[in-house]
């Protein structure tokens, strides 16, 4: 595992921090945090084997958070110097100032143990940075024109997302802490128009907090996504109705996101993200009671799950990750929280929930990989699949909906099939699943065993005003629903 680089560890990080810390401290403030980072992202995409985008990023700046006569104040600034750290203290001292008459809520946050020198790295092997731009366009270009010398692809687009956190944050109540992680991102899709009837099939590779050794891996689902994309040209469209569906942790992901992901952010459930990012249905007078699914379902966050997009050694707010359960025995039993939500609601501390996604921004709430464990003697995916009369296997993520309480939804895929007898029988087009969250989840007949496990997710959950976008993984097996109301969506589309 690579070292946090050394030109990081060369920029004035205590000196920095001790400036802004001393200040808020003499300026009265009760809380007081510093927040050095420098950020990484690149964007390359090739598109029939030419180059579409390549484009870097680089932000490097710090932040000071105060909490001043229980009020909230921020201010950053890009000058790496003590001075100009001290003056962004003042900044947010007098912010807060401001703020005081017109905020009826007095922050306090949830105690935190002090973590003073904490060092953590991702895992990863290979900083996907060292390897060039040129590097990278050349292996995706030949992907790509690999994939258009086969004569049932019309058009193929290829996409890397690449990024790189590195992060110094302290607090007067002594966390001091270092970290750097990284996070990957290869796709390829293709696309073919047959008789009027355009459409595309896509790699199922998820993004990773992985380095450039994962790009690799994309290498071998090339081979097959041309005969995947001419079956699905010609399969027959679904005949809508109920149907029990056998769903791939490549699909399953995504609803275990939006369903469950967002609905048990606490303060989304207690209203706070209304004006934006909505509600949830799972509000806190159903902790411990809401039959949120099946018996069999077992749901929690967290925050250090090797290669997780939103795995840290802390968060935001100093706070060190953890696990923590969200649904036991199919009944939510617990939330994703920051301090402040902690401590407003009774609890004794923070999950590790906080994060900014720029020196720029203030640390919101944020999710933590979510996921639904698998049944340690569960079956395989062939196994569900045989255990079902009459239904459909679905593969791969595509569009979604979900209203703002995280309820009613519906989604589609990349591949279906029909499964008759327990058997496989030929792909499906035009395949959408709809539901409520508790319904759907309350369906699930049989959860997949380990060997059906995979960490899915995203690099790019928005939330926030202004809008933060943040990674996030969401690991899940295969798993079997009953009765569930499927949809053909060029029959919707036409209504």
């Amino acid at each position: 595992m690579p070292d946090i680089d050394s030109d990081f560890l060369a920029l004035p990080l205590r000196e920095l921090a001790d400036a802004a810390l001393e200040r808020a401290g003499a300026l009265g403030a009760e809380h007081a945090d510093f927040r050095l980072e420098r950020v990484r992202d690149r964007v390359l995409s090739v598109s029939d084997g030419s180059v579409d985008t390549a484009a870097d990023s680089d932000t490097l700046g710090f932040a000071v958070r105060v909490v001043h006569d229980g009020v909230w104040g921020f201010a950053s600034g890009d000058v790496l110097e003590p001075r100009a750290a001290a003056e962004a203290a003042e900044r947010a001292v007098d912010m807060a100032r401001v703020a005081a008459p017109l905020t009826a809520e007095r922050i306090e946050l949830a105690p935190e143990p002090a973590h003073p020198d904490a060092v953590w790295v991702s895992a990863y092997e290979s900083d996907p940075f060292a390897t060039t731009v040129r590097q990278q366009a050349a292996l995706l270009s030949g992907w790509s024109r690999r994939l258009l010398e086969d004569h049932r692809v019309d058009h193929v687009d290829a996409t890397l997302l690449q990024a790189k956190e590195q992060k110094f944050y302290a607090d007067n109540a002594g966390t001091s802490t270092t970290q750097q992680r990284v996070r990957i991102a290869p796709e390829v899709e293709v696309f073919a128009n047959r008789d009027g009837l355009m459409d595309s099939m896509r790699t199922l590779t998820p993004p990773a907090g992985r380095g450039w050794e994962y790009a690799a891996q994309v290498e071998a689902e090339l081979h097959g996504l041309p005969a995947l994309l001419e079956e699905k040209l010609r399969a027959p469209s679904v005949e809508p109705g109920r149907y029990d569906l056998v769903v791939d942790p490549s699909q399953l992901w995504l609803t275990i996101h939006e369903s469950i992901g967002h609905a048990t952010e606490l303060d989304r459930a207690l209203g706070y993200e209304a004006a934006f990012a909505g509600t949830s249905f799972a509000t806190p007078d159903n902790l411990g009671s809401l039959q949120y699914g099946a018996p069999s379902m077992q749901v929690s966050g967290d925050r250090t799950v090797e290669h997780g997009l939103a795995t840290v050694g802390f968060d935001d707010e100093g706070v060190a990750a953890s696990s923590f359960d969200l649904i036991r025995d199919g009944v939510l039993v617990g939330y994703q929280r920051d301090r402040r939500i902690s401590h407003l609601t009774g609890h004794g501390a923070s999950n590790g929930c906080a994060f900014a996604d720029s020196p720029s921004t203030m640390p919101i709430q944020r999710m933590a990989n979510v996921s639904l464990a698998p049944a340690a003697e569960g079956p395989t995916t062939e196994g569900l699949i045989g255990g079902v009369e009459d239904g459909v296997y679905i593969v791969g993520d595509r569009s979604w909906s979900i209203d703002m309480q995280r309820y009613n939804f519906q989604f589609t895929g990349q591949r279906f099939y029909r499964i008759r007898n327990g058997r496989l029988d030929g792909m499906l087009r035009d395949v959408a699943y709809q539901a409520t969250t508790t319904d759907f989840w309350n369906s699930m007949a049989a959860v997949g065993g380990p060997g059906t496990y995979v960490l899915g997710g995203t690099f790019r959950c928005g939330k926030g005003q202004p809008g933060q976008v943040a990674a996030v993984s969401h690991g899940c097996p295969s798993a079997a629903f009953t009765g569930v109301r499927v949809l053909n969506t060029v029959q919707e589309a036409g209504k």
